[in-house]
């Protein structure tokens, strides 16, 4: 799983990190399917694009998702069916989020904090009540192309490429501007440990402080992030007899 977002420019040069999941797929024939996924991934950047800019974060993700498939050719334990197939896919989904950045505290000591609750682009304060905190819950729109190949009438395997379209700008908690610290300081919980999240600058620069109303992200473009799996496919309708129709005794 990767990111695509503010801190690597929208590009799809973020980290790969494992992930795993497991899925239900029901056959409507030879070419359509219906499948539900769970998968379990991470995402992060730790080298910003902007190398002043400084920021950096991880986020674990939980998603569940629902897909229709659609193969190119015949494709199922059939002797008359193809042994592989391309095949592309698309649903929705739903995700939960939760970006962390990297602290480290006054006695070098370092720890993983949620960035969410520190408010760091000035949400739901005073001076910006438009910008409403974001919630770690999200839809995302899955889609992408795969292959398929049948090594037995019980066996499968696919390797398959995904996108996934969100409507949130916040999966790397960047997306508009830097507010004034003694805002953060003043009305947010752990304003200090705020202030210190929401502009890295000074780790790079010493001294160097990013003004109020200077970009921090580009909040005319969502964040997405992508999915790339090898699976293994088991046929409980070969393996176990499940939903084989009984024929009659005469």
């Amino acid at each position: 799983m990767n990111y695509i977002g503010d801190l690597n420019n929208q590009s799809v040069l973020s980290p790969l990190h494992a992930a795993g999941g497991v899925g239900l797929r029901t056959r409507l024939d030879s070419r359509w399917a219906l499948r539900v996924d769970a998968s379990y991934g991470r995402i992060s950047c730790d080298k910003d694009y902007v190398k002043l800019r400084n920021l950096s974060f991880r986020s674990d993700i939980f998603e569940l998702s629902a897909l229709a498939e659609f193969n190119f050719r015949p494709f199922g334990p059939g002797a008359t069916e193809s042994v592989w197939t391309p095949y592309i896919f698309w649903g929705i989904g739903v995700f939960h989020h939760n970006p962390m950045a990297l602290c480290v505290g006054a006695d070098g000591d370092q720890q993983w904090v949620a960035l969410q609750p520190l408010c760091t682009e000035g949400q739901g304060t005073s001076l910006y009540p438009e910008r409403r905190p974001y919630t770690l819950i999200q839809l995302c729109m899955p889609f992408g192309v795969g292959v398929k190949w049948r090594i037995s009438k019980t066996f499968s395997l696919a390797a398959e490429y995904g996108f996934r379209k969100t409507w949130t700008d916040y999966l790397d908690d960047v997306s508009t501007t830097y507010v004034d610290a003694s805002l953060l300081e003043k009305e947010v919980i752990d304003g200090d440990v705020a202030v210190r999240l929401s502009d890295r600058s000074g780790e790079v620069e010493a001294g160097y402080v990013n003004d109020a109303g200077i970009k921090r992200g580009d909040d005319s473009l969502k964040d997405w992030y992508v999915v790339m799996n090898v699976s293994l496919g088991v046929s409980l309708e070969t393996m176990f007899g499940w939903m084989r129709p009984k024929r009659c005794k005469l």
